[in-house]
């Protein structure tokens, strides 16, 4: 295992989004679900600000956003969108640092991804920042400046806290494969070069000073050896949108010392399977690849397969506790 691996990630934890618009409730709940590998969870269902997108937006620097018909648009100051943006996150960072006095261990964050961010923030003209190579460039510093100094307030309000950045990239696969459609509707972006965009994460990433960085997507296709290549410590996927033709790359992975984060519960109300089958997927993948069953609590964290914001908060609460029950059937019985 790589050094990658030395750092200890929690057996359990979530994605990022959570049903409702009760921070403290929510992060009552992350908190008391996994004692060992919470996260600071987003509540899109607030509205405009609490999206994906425009949390992250409010997060950049010198660059600000604002909410129009077609979506988040790059603007000339900080309005009303950026400031309620930036007001809620400092209510969770509220709540998150109330519920964790004392707490030492691994802590997840999670922000928009550049390449997913250039996908959906639009630029003045209409079109999308990924239409324009410079915009592309600026918008990866404004995130990266921007992700430095949320870390370090995280930092300083959970001094105990081992930060986990997770970026999100829906997108991604899309952006590779020229998939991103114009303000028309009419045509496609052009593919972007794949060292274009694995070096453009790879600045990111570093804002992290060398802690480790998560890349999730629920999305088909995940390009997870660009990922590996690119810096990423951990691969947060939905496990059952992978295909045999992973095999091979799931395996450099992870012996190369990558962590999986395997979406093993379904994001969405419905019955939950008894926790030893949730995970029996990946106990069939190792056989398959032939790993070692013992590095599979070495190797694994268990997930939602994606955010829980259209789940029913009962429903939350029961597929983080799915979860930490799935989790523990792989370390005790990982064959």
């Amino acid at each position: 295992m790589s050094e990658n691996s030395q750092f200890r990630f929690g057996a359990a934890t979530g994605v990022g989004s959570m049903p409702g618009g009760e921070v403290r409730e929510a992060v009552k709940t992350v908190t008391g679900s996994f004692e060992d590998f919470p996260f600071l969870p987003e509540l899109p269902a607030r509205g405009p600000g609490a999206d994906m997108i425009g949390r992250t937006a409010g997060m950049l620097v010198e660059l600000y956003a604002r909410v129009e018909p077609s979506g988040w648009r790059i603007g000339d100051r900080p309005g009303r969108d950026t400031k309620r943006a930036r007001s809620w996150l400092g209510e969770d960072l509220d709540a998150l640092e109330e519920y964790t006095q004392g707490y030492e261990g691994p802590l997840k964050v999670q922000a928009v991804g550049p390449w997913t961010l250039a996908a959906h923030l639009e630029l003045r003209n209409g079109e999308v920042a990924l239409s324009d190579p410079g915009a592309c460039r600026d918008l990866a510093a404004s995130l990266a400046e921007g992700l430095r100094l949320h870390l370090a307030e995280v930092s300083r309000r959970v001094p105990g806290a081992r930060l986990v950045l997770q970026l999100d990239e829906p997108s991604l696969t899309d952006v590779l494969r020229g998939r991103v459609r114009s303000a028309s509707g009419y045509r496609t972006h052009p593919a972007v070069d794949r060292q274009l965009v694995e070096s453009g994460l790879r600045d990111v990433f570093e804002v992290h000073d060398g802690g480790p960085v998560v890349v999730h997507s629920c999305a088909p296709d995940v390009p997870f050896a660009l990922l590996r290549r690119a810096g990423a410590q951990a691969i947060s996927f939905d496990f059952s949108l992978l295909t045999e033709r992973d095999d091979e790359t799931i395996g450099e992975a992870v012996e190369s010392g990558t962590r999986l984060f395997t979406g093993v519960v379904p994001g969405t109300d419905g019955p939950l399977s008894d926790p030893a089958g949730s995970v029996m997927g990946v106990r069939t993948l190792w056989r398959r690849l032939g790993l070692r069953p013992g590095l599979l609590a070495e190797a694994v964290t268990v997930t939602p397969a994606c955010g829980l914001a259209g789940a029913s908060p009962e429903y939350a609460r029961a597929a983080y506790a799915h979860c930490v029950r799935a989790a523990r059937s792989l370390a005790d019985n990982p064959e």
